[in-house]
């Protein structure tokens, strides 16, 4: 199972690097871009290097997108190209995993319409679907977290739906016990 996640500069290096890890533990390819091309730098410092060239992408090659939030939601967002392939993940039926801010890239655009999501407070908006007020919420192919707090859940969250119950299980006990 192979998955994708798009960082930039300001992005939340937690949920970021706490999803990476959670899934990279559960045995999931995860391959990071950087909008940018180039190295990123979260919004606390972090400077994250080696990250493949988002201009070089395929969408084929992945069964989920993982967009993390943070400041750098606004570029992710203003970006057509990340637009593009929002769209061609939702038109193949394929997972897209949204934390903190990154649910509203998905709600402004129409993918959480008649759909239960959550996201950071106070960015909810009127999307058209139903906001849970939980740290984690998966309503088909669309898995969206609430905040950094919740990005331990987030994380096992999208490795029980691409690697079920057993890996899930198997990965907390690692962390957990």
């Amino acid at each position: 199972m192979k998955v994708c996640m798009i960082i930039t500069d300001g992005f939340e290096e937690i949920e970021a690097i706490g999803t990476f890890a959670i899934l990279r533990r559960g045995s999931v390819d995860v391959d990071v871009y950087s909008l940018l091309d180039k190295d990123a730098t979260g919004r606390f410092g972090i400077t994250c290097t080696n990250l493949k060239p988002f201009s070089q992408i395929k969408e084929e090659d992945y069964e989920a997108l993982i967009l993390p939030g943070g400041p750098e939601y606004v570029a992710i967002e203003a970006s057509t190209k990340v637009q593009d392939l929002i769209k061609s993940f939702s038109e193949k039926d394929k997972y897209i995993c949204a934390i903190c801010a990154g649910p509203t890239i998905l709600g402004r655009a129409g993918y959480l319409k008649n759909k239960n999501y959550t996201c950071f407070t106070s960015m909810n908006e009127d999307f058209g679907g139903t906001y849970i007020d939980k740290y984690v919420v998966t309503d088909g192919k669309i898995i969206t977290g609430r905040s950094a707090a919740a990005t331990i859940d987030f994380g096992f969250a999208i490795l029980k739906e691409l690697m079920g119950e057993k890996a899930e299980k198997e990965t907390k006990e690692e962390i957990y016990y």
